[in-house]
C-alpha cells in the first residue's frame, strides 16, 4: 500500500525514476481498488450501459494521471525515455514490449534521470 501511496504523492511527477516495486504494487493496488469500485458500483446499481459506474469511472480518472507518470518514471529507470510508453499504441506488440521493459531490472548506474532507487548511492564516481 506504502508504494501505491507513494506513487498517488507523485501524481504527475514525470520526472525521476521508479523501481519495480513501485510500478507493479502501484498496478496491483490500483486493479484492487477498481475491481471494488465496480463492486460497489454494481451493487448500488450506478453502472451505466457501458459497464462503467460512477464510483469506477472517478477512480479511474483519479489513478490515469499517477499511472502515466509511474510508468514514465519506470521506463526512466531501465534508461528509457519517457516517450517509450507511446509504444503501448501499437496493437499486441506494443503492449509486449512495455511488459517487457516493466519487468526489466533497474540501471545499476547513474542514468540522466538520477540515481537509482534500488541500488542507491551514485556508482558513476567509482573508477
Amino acid at each position: 500500500m506504502k508504494w501505491w501511496l507513494k506513487a498517488m504523492k507523485q501524481y504527475a511527477d514525470f520526472s525521476g525514476r521508479a523501481r519495480r516495486t513501485e510500478f507493479w504494487m502501484f498496478f496491483l493496488f490500483t486493479v484492487l481498488f477498481s475491481f471494488a469500485c465496480g463492486l460497489i458500483d454494481g451493487l448500488s446499481g450506478t453502472l451505466n450501459e457501458t459497464g462503467v459506474g460512477v464510483l469506477g469511472g472517478l477512480f479511474a480518472l483519479a489513478t490515469l494521471i499517477p499511472g502515466i507518470a509511474v510508468s514514465v518514471r519506470r521506463l526512466h529507470d531501465i534508461g528509457r525515455s519517457g516517450w517509450f510508453i507511446l509504444i503501448g499504441l501499437i496493437p499486441v506488440v506494443g503492449s509486449i514490449v512495455l511488459l517487457v521493459f516493466y519487468f526489466t531490472d533497474s540501471q545499476k548506474s547513474d542514468n540522466k534521470w538520477g540515481v537509482s532507487p534500488k541500488y542507491g548511492e551514485s556508482t558513476s564516481d567509482v573508477g
